[in-house]
């Protein structure tokens, strides 16, 4: 059985099908948070195909199965993969490779980690419904920066890197799902 990261990728290369068929695989043995969202967004894929083509019944059989998996899914956890991988995109259209995803470091983690040029980013992804009670970018703290900072040294030293590097934050605001969410890239965000 494929891992959920192969399923990120699979969508991320374009092949939905395969993506969501390998997500229904891992789902119908695995409730998780986090095999949900996979599923989640990879139902939203398909359906969007479906769409496309004019397979209006597929389509909204997918819709009723949305509704199903969304009610077992905690919103947040929700909102926050669908930045993630909007993040992804984001960034491989203005032509960044991706290297790592969801990279760990003891309890710390960095989003997205890429290559752009000869420079290593390590991006942190902010992802809110809006702004009604701060800016995304508001919520990379003292702390966050402190545990990003860790973070980032573990991997420099583990991957023995001696490129050059730069932290960015990427915010996102919008619903799960909406067409337009709102992206914001900060480059050269400042680490400490």
């Amino acid at each position: 059985m494929m891992t959920i990261k192969e399923v990120f990728n699979l969508r991320s290369q374009g092949h939905i099908e395969a993506a969501y068929e390998a997500a229904r695989a891992i789902y119908s043995e695995d409730k998780s948070p986090y095999s949900s969202t996979a599923m989640f967004l990879s139902a939203k894929d398909m359906q969007k195909l479906y769409l496309d083509n004019g397979q209006t019944f597929e389509a909204n059989k997918i819709q009723l199965a949305l509704q199903r998996l969304q009610q077992h899914t905690p919103e947040h956890l929700l909102l926050g993969c669908w930045g993630e991988e909007l993040a992804v995109e984001y960034l491989q259209k203005k032509g960044y490779t991706i290297i790592e995803r969801d990279w760990h470091s003891s309890h710390r983690d960095i989003d997205i980690i890429a290559h752009n040029d000869s420079t290593i980013i390590f991006v942190e992804v902010k992802t809110r419904r809006n702004r009604l009670f701060t800016e995304p970018e508001a919520a990379v703290n003292h702390q966050k920066l402190r545990n990003l900072q860790l973070a980032i040294n573990h991997y420099i030293n583990f991957r023995k890197i001696d490129s050059p590097f730069r932290f960015d934050v990427i915010t996102i605001v919008g619903q799960v799902g909406c067409i337009n969410p709102e992206i914001n890239h900060i480059e050269d965000f400042h680490l400490l």
